[in-house]
């Protein structure tokens, strides 16, 4: 029985100090600022989704055959397929087979990490030499993302007070600290699935003819904080 008694004390005693500590919140004079700051980032892990498919090779090459060429053709352009080539996806037509009697065709679909733009533009052009076009942007991501989203809210911060500076300044009172912080992050294109829509390659002629080294600009990754704050004013 006491210890209910003692529970039900504390209880009392946490309701009051919240109550006490927002009417404190409420009695004082504060000036309120909302500020945002953005910026922009390059993405430097670039995720590229390479269907291959049976039907769409001339000649109707193996699914087999179409992978190892891949392979081959990825390592020759320096990418580590065994850390940065992974399978999402693997299909056929074996159903329709049954029905129809047609051939069976399989489908594979793998995703590519690469880590900047002329080593993505360089895989495009050599894929589409090997008759495998159907490659599409996966997502873009910054590896550095958490660390930019901190820098930028410090510098909304910093905005925010010295907007409530510049307006109480003029009233002859001074910005107090800090008694109420809110925060938005809103972080755009980090997950963009398109057909590379969103992609300007250079360094090619219309025809294609010659393969170059060449390069991809992706737009880049915007990061936006919106901060909300209370000073005290003095």
């Amino acid at each position: 029985m006491m210890k209910k008694y003692i529970t039900t004390g504390v209880l009392l005693l946490i309701s009051f100090l919240g109550y006490s500590q927002t009417k404190n919140f409420i009695d004082q004079p504060y000036i309120e600022t909302q500020v945002k700051v953005d910026t922009l980032v390059t993405a430097d892990r670039i995720y590229l989704k390479i269907l291959l498919q049976e039907k769409d090779s001339k000649g109707k090459v193996s699914l087999e055959v179409l992978e190892e060429k891949m392979a081959n053709k990825l390592k020759e352009l320096g990418v580590d397929i065994a850390k940065d080539l992974s399978l999402v996806d693997l299909s056929s037509n074996f159903k329709k087979y049954f029905l129809k009697r047609k051939d069976v065709l399989k489908n594979k679909a793998y995703s590519l990490l690469v880590y900047d733009g002329k080593t993505a533009g360089n895989v495009i052009l050599a894929l589409e030499k090997l008759n495998i076009s159907n490659v599409n942007l996966e997502k873009l991501e910054h590896s550095g993302i958490e660390q930019v989203k901190l820098l930028i809210q410090s510098k909304a911060i910093l905005k925010a007070k010295r907007q409530a500076d510049y307006l109480s300044n003029p009233l002859g009172q001074k910005t107090g600290k800090a008694i109420y912080i809110s925060k938005k992050i809103n972080q755009f294109r980090s997950f963009d699935k398109s057909n590379l829509e969103e992609v300007v390659i250079m360094g090619y002629g219309s025809k294609r003819k010659k393969f170059e080294a060449i390069e991809i600009e992706f737009k880049k990754i915007k990061v936006e904080t919106e901060i909300h704050v209370k000073f005290k004013l003095e």
